[in-house]
């Protein structure tokens, strides 16, 4: 066979510079509506970053790139975010906290319409919102981090955008350091971490648009690894700030019952609903419940955006009733996903721990293409549970769902479902010869 030359001195620098001018044109010059200028530039960065990865060979390359990916995200912090408009929530919620008041007890439209005189809570930041009549979503530790965000930055959207930035850094950077001791503690190819350290949608959606995917894979992989070495209750305490950044590693848990057995997993299960009650305890109380309950519902009730199965069942649902069934089809493929997961877990047969990566990337994919709702910040947790297995279909997905944003090119917002039909056409035709080539067996080989 013949050997791969690595990269020669010269294309270290020119890897770089490109790297870093369409990041930092994502980043800094280009809007939401602008498709054509985020594709030319996301187009450039990810062919930059599959040469990269493929072409890197030797170790010293690959922690010279893994300092690229850190480098990138670090000139990130100074950007405002401009693909998303969450952070303009971010702020609200974070405002709200600061001065003593629940963010989940009223949507922001009775601020508004109470003529509430709090500080930083205006109707500039109003006008803002993309979801000024719904309940906030975020859970604990994403609140904790708009709090203190606002409580140094009372009166900057930018300077609170930049520490809650910094938080996510430090995610990242912590989630580079254990998908290193991951990777070498599975005798994986070193190379693997550049799949996410330097995958421009995981740079663009973390440190750019600030999604706080980046603090739930590093709470993920942290109770992972804790785990490994056998640490239960850190790992418990681990996990559950994963779930109290994001509510999606919740799914994850029947996969563990057979690698810890049934009575530690009641004792891990057990410390991880204490820690999640302790986290949660100062937002709790019954308007919580309610409100907190309601925005879930509306979640699979109303929400849709890049969805698969669920737009096909839309489309049929709605030539047999005439109107669109989501209100009964999202809570259905919710309640699917769920005994889905519980089947698998049941059925595998290997609950060693590298195999979890596959079960847990079974178990997010089977989410993913059954929800109501996908973002592109959402294909990031598959991308960096396919680090452990020898699927790269996620890595596809990571460059194909940049499409979804021609949806705001448009003079009024328009799903392009013709976008949404090549994006998944795609993804499922490499998943499924993935898992010809890898004779993947779902049910009794995870």
């Amino acid at each position: 066979m013949k050997r791969r030359k690595h990269i020669p001195r010269i294309g270290y620098l020119l890897a770089m510079l490109m790297m870093f001018g369409t990041i930092y044109s994502i980043g800094f010059k280009v809007q939401q509506s602008d498709f054509q200028q985020l594709l030319f530039y996301y187009a450039l960065s990810f062919a930059v970053y599959i040469l990269i990865f493929q072409f890197t060979v030797k170790n010293l390359s690959v922690y010279y790139f893994i300092g690229l990916g850190i480098l990138l995200r670090i000139i990130l912090i100074f950007s405002f975010p401009s693909l998303s408009d969450d952070i303009y929530r971010f702020i609200w919620d974070g405002n709200l906290a600061v001065h003593g008041i629940n963010p989940f007890n009223h949507s922001p439209s009775y601020f508004i319409e109470n003529q509430s005189n709090i500080p930083g809570i205006t109707q500039e930041l109003y006008d803002n919102l993309n979801s000024p009549n719904y309940f906030t979503v975020y859970p604990p530790v994403c609140q904790a981090i708009f709090a203190v965000s606002c409580w140094i930055f009372p009166e900057s959207w930018v300077g609170s955008a930049m520490v809650m930035k910094i938080f996510m850094f430090a995610f990242e950077c912590g989630t580079i350091i254990l998908l290193v001791k991951l990777i070498e503690h599975f005798k994986l190819p070193i190379k693997n971490v550049l799949l996410y350290a330097l995958n421009p949608l995981a740079i663009i959606e973390i440190m750019g648009n600030l999604h706080f995917e980046g603090a739930m894979i590093f709470f993920l992989l942290l109770a992972i690894w804790i785990l490994i070495k056998n640490r239960l209750v850190l790992s418990a305490l681990a996990v559950a700030f994963s779930i109290a950044s994001k509510l999606l590693p919740l799914i994850f848990l029947p996969f563990l019952i057979k690698r810890l057995g049934w009575k530690k997993s009641l004792q891990y299960f057990g410390i991880m609903g204490i820690v999640l009650l302790l986290l949660f305890s100062p937002l709790i109380n019954g308007i919580f419940i309610q409100n907190f309950g309601e925005s879930l519902d509306l979640y699979f009730q109303k929400f849709e955006f890049n969805a698969s199965i669920y737009y096909l069942l839309r489309w049929l649902f709605k030539i047999i009733t005439g109107y669109n069934q989501i209100a009964i089809i999202g809570p259905v493929l919710g309640i699917i996903i769920l005994f889905g997961i519980i089947f698998f877990a049941i059925k595998e047969q290997n609950p060693d721990f590298k195999p979890l990566f596959k079960a847990m990337l079974f178990g997010i994919c089977l989410y993913l293409f059954l929800a109501t709702t996908v973002h592109p910040w959402y294909v990031l947790l598959p991308l960096v549970l396919s680090i452990f297995t020898p699927l790269r279909f996620p890595v596809i997905w990571s460059g194909l769902i940049i499409l979804t944003y021609v949806n705001y090119s448009y003079p009024e917002y328009f799903e392009n479902l013709w976008m949404v039909a090549l994006e998944y056409l795609i993804i499922f035709v490499a998943m499924f010869w993935e898992f010809k080539k890898h004779q993947f067996k779902i049910v009794f080989t995870l």
